[in-house]
């Protein structure tokens, strides 16, 4: 049987490999056109004021931030316009320069991105799986040696542990707690503030955070004036002070309860947003079978917004993979609480061993992972 012409005919405006290609190469071209433009303006700029500038760091700072909006901002126009000069929008080939300018044009926005992240994200991830089989200087060939290293260190499984204990309890409490917070703060007429106030401690640091807290744990000998919140209270009541954070194992928990008051803001912001996009159809109709409140909100509202819990359980997961400053400025690993990420910043800046420390940093990533991607999947089907 006869193929009619129609049928084997590629789609208009689908090139093929090699319209592909030839895009992907002028697309190339004219992305390093528009970026050395737009940084040679800057420049340009940056040094005729700078002479009539006062010598001042601070306005250099300002200036340097305005310019490289400003050279974005360029980079974008002058791309278009030069991709309108080689394919105009008009003329007797009109539709085909559109149609080719179409395929172009998105390359031109993602190019830059992409350049920055396989440079930043992609390079290290290789550099560092090769890495994990050269020695300490990174030019000496080991093999596995470093990987059998991790398996037999007893730091490295206390890490692990230490690790798997702030997985099982961060992201729940975080989570719960900011759930309860979004379904309270929503049935009270000051509930904006109560939800500015628990928020507050998403805008500082890590490590700000943890020299807030270092005052709370204080500890001075027996005797002697307690400054720290927790000893006075404990001292009050007539116990004895304690030196919390160095006492092991349960120094650990010490030291979640710092990212769970940082993280119940975010907890709670998501949630409460997804709690206000429950249909109201389904609540009356609870309150009318005689639902209590406890049920309708155990009952009714939790399963409705169990996607957006479970995201938000997987993003302060992949958090508390990463946790690291708020071990560095409260324990520094000691007294039985290292984590994996203050580990390998161990053995990277202090041990000066680029093997190990790349070793340590591939069992993060592929702890990271799973949960990012799955993480991404269900962010997904909750926009479709």
């Amino acid at each position: 049987m006869a193929i009619s012409s129609t049928e084997t005919a590629p789609p208009a405006g689908s090139p093929g490999p090699g319209g592909f290609l030839l895009n992907l190469a002028i697309a190339l071209v004219i992305m390093v056109a528009g970026i050395v433009f737009a940084v040679l303006c800057a420049v340009a700029v940056f040094a005729a004021l700078n002479t009539v500038l006062p010598d001042i760091k601070l306005v250099q700072a300002v200036l340097v931030m305005v310019l490289g909006v400003a050279a974005c901002f360029g980079y974008f126009w002058g791309s278009n316009r030069l991709l309108d000069v080689i394919y105009p929008p008009r003329g007797s080939r009109v539709a085909e320069n559109i149609n080719a300018a179409n395929g172009i044009r998105p390359w031109l926005f993602l190019g830059p991105a992409v350049v920055i992240l396989g440079i930043y994200l992609v390079y290290p991830v290789i550099n560092s799986i090769v890495l994990s089989f050269f020695g300490p200087s990174g030019e000496s060939w080991v093999g596995g040696a470093n990987y059998a290293w991790l398996a037999k260190d007893a730091a490295f499984r206390e890490s692990m542990r230490n690790n798997i204990l702030w997985l099982i309890v961060v992201p729940a409490a975080a989570t719960f707690f900011g759930l309860i917070a979004a379904a309270l703060t929503d049935r009270i007429g000051w509930g904006n503030v109560a939800k500015s106030l628990i928020f507050m401690p998403m805008a500082i640091s890590f490590v700000g955070a943890s020299v807030i807290w270092k005052f709370i744990y204080d500890y001075r000998a027996e005797g002697s004036d307690q400054i720290g919140i927790l000893n006075a209270i404990v001292t009050f009541f007539g116990a004895e002070p304690q030196a919390w954070i160095t006492i092991p194992f349960w120094n650990n928990f010490f030291l979640m309860v710092i990212l769970i008051w940082i993280q119940t803001g975010f907890a709670m912001v998501i949630l409460s947003a997804a709690l206000r996009g429950i249909p109201e159809e389904t609540i009356e109709a609870a309150i009318i079978d005689g639902a209590s409140p406890f049920q309708i909100f155990y009952k009714i509202k939790v399963p409705q917004i169990w996607g957006t819990i479970a995201v938000v359980w997987t993003t302060i997961t992949i958090l508390v993979l990463k946790v690291f400053d708020i071990v560095l400025a409260m324990t520094n690993g000691q007294w039985g609480s290292q984590v994996l990420a203050n580990y390998m910043f161990d053995w990277m800046f202090r041990g000066l061993d680029f093997g190990r420390a790349s070793t340590i940093a591939l069992v993060i990533m592929a702890m990271v992972t799973p949960i990012m991607v799955w993480n991404i999947r269900e962010a997904r089907k909750d926009m479709k």
